[in-house]
């Protein structure tokens, strides 16, 4: 519709029922007036810009804040910036931008860290070895703009890091600080993915070292020098031949000490399954001497009680100096490693091995029914090799348990 538009004409205009209506105004070209059916009213402008593309604006709703005659005041303004070339859409989104920028330049690099753990981080079984890669390589950066960031200092990072010996670590922290920075400059806090590209600090292959049992046994014998604390903690380890992780952050809610079990939800194991650890009578005992001391928090390990010990870098280098001269290097992995090698050894199943080692399985994927009937079938025989594998470390004699079938 188009007529010329009056206080009077306005005042007297019925909202539709549904919907609205646009009335055109014939004085002044490219005004507008809607009405919807909610009763709201706005004025509407539309100019072309010289040399550029025709835009629409919104002038206001009426009768308040904006009455006819400023829209038609408004509307001549446009129209005579629009005569000159100016464009005040393109105006105002340069200046969102440039506010965008400004916002995401005063973002420091432990800003932009904490909402990656917030949005991203929090979602990852791994997310406090995440965090803790990301705070410390960046240390030094913490407290500077994100925007200063630069692909030099994510290299340096990682360089610094394999300058210690801990080549294959640094290949780590390249892959945290990698997923990092492509985070934050899909997200616009940096204008440039300043971690593409980042070289890796060693080419990787697989591990060879496997421990004999005899080097078993002697990591065995040392550990009742490493202390109260980190004694129980690598004893555990070996006994058990879990990850470090599940052993480090292990709690008294998981443990049963009658059916002398572990028991960790999928949600805390590394390939995100269920898993159930029998006890050797070795084990249980560590266990049990360890709940003579226990304090009120869950955790087993912990010197705050809210928190896993920590350190275990240290401890280990401690429990390096003790053993022979000459004992070749090796990593607390390398422990189920040696537990695989020696079951193999002994005639023990491969599937039984992997099973206790929470291994993810090869191939194509058993069926339900499979993986309900392996998994309450085999536990008997995890148990049994268990013991086995005690008395082979200790070389104290163990009583099998007899675990009851799952039905």
């Amino acid at each position: 519709m188009k007529v010329k538009l009056t206080d009077r004409f306005l005042r007297n205009l019925k909202p539709p029922e549904v919907g609205r209506i646009e009335v055109s105004d014939t004085e002044r070209k490219g005004l507008r007036f809607r009405l919807s059916a909610s009763g709201q009213a706005v004025f509407m402008f539309e100019k072309r810009v010289k040399g550029g593309a025709k835009r629409k604006h919104t002038l206001g709703n009426w009768p308040k804040p904006v009455s006819l005659s400023a829209a038609c005041a408004r509307a001549l303004e446009i129209e005579a910036e629009a005569v000159q070339g100016i464009d005040r859409i393109e105006i105002a989104e340069r200046e969102r931008k440039a506010a965008e920028h400004l916002s995401s330049q005063l973002l420091t690099v432990a800003q932009v860290i904490s909402i990656y753990d917030e949005l991203h981080l929090s979602t990852l079984r791994t997310r406090n070895e995440r965090l803790r890669q990301l705070r410390q390589s960046l240390e030094t950066h913490l407290n500077t703009s994100m925007q200063d960031l630069s692909r030099k200092d994510i290299q340096r990072a990682v360089d610094n890091k394999a300058a210690t010996g801990r080549r294959a670590y640094a290949n780590r922290i390249r892959a945290a600080l990698m997923a990092f920075t492509r985070w934050s400059w899909v997200r616009g806090y940096i204008s440039d993915d300043v971690g593409s590209g980042i070289a890796k600090a060693a080419k990787e292959s697989p591990r060879e070292r496997v421990l004999s049992i005899q080097e078993v046994r002697s990591i065995w014998a040392v550990t009742f020098q490493t202390g109260e604390l980190w004694g129980p903690v690598f004893r555990l380890m070996l006994l058990t031949v879990q990850r470090r992780g599940e052993i480090l952050n292990l709690r008294w809610s998981q443990v049963d000490m009658e059916e002398r079990r572990i028991v960790k939800p999928g949600s805390l194991t590394k390939n995100g399954k269920p898993h159930t650890t029998h006890l050797s009578p070795q084990a249980l005992y560590e266990l049990q001497q360890l709940e003579k001391t226990r304090s009120s928090s869950d955790l087993v390990f912990s010197t705050t009680g809210n928190t896993s010990v920590s350190g275990i870098g240290k401890a280990k280098a401690r429990l390096d100096s003790l053993l022979p001269e000459g004992f070749e290097h090796w990593r607390l992995h390398d422990i189920r490693t040696g537990f695989a090698t020696a079951m193999a050894n002994s005639g023990e199943s491969e599937t039984v091995a992997d099973r206790i080692l929470n291994h993810s399985a090869s191939g194509s994927a058993p069926s339900t029914v499979a993986r309900v009937y392996n998994q309450a079938e085999q536990l008997p025989q995890r148990a049994a090799a268990l013991d086995r594998w005690a008395e082979m470390v200790t070389r104290e004699s163990s009583i099998v348990v007899e675990l009851p079938r799952v039905t």
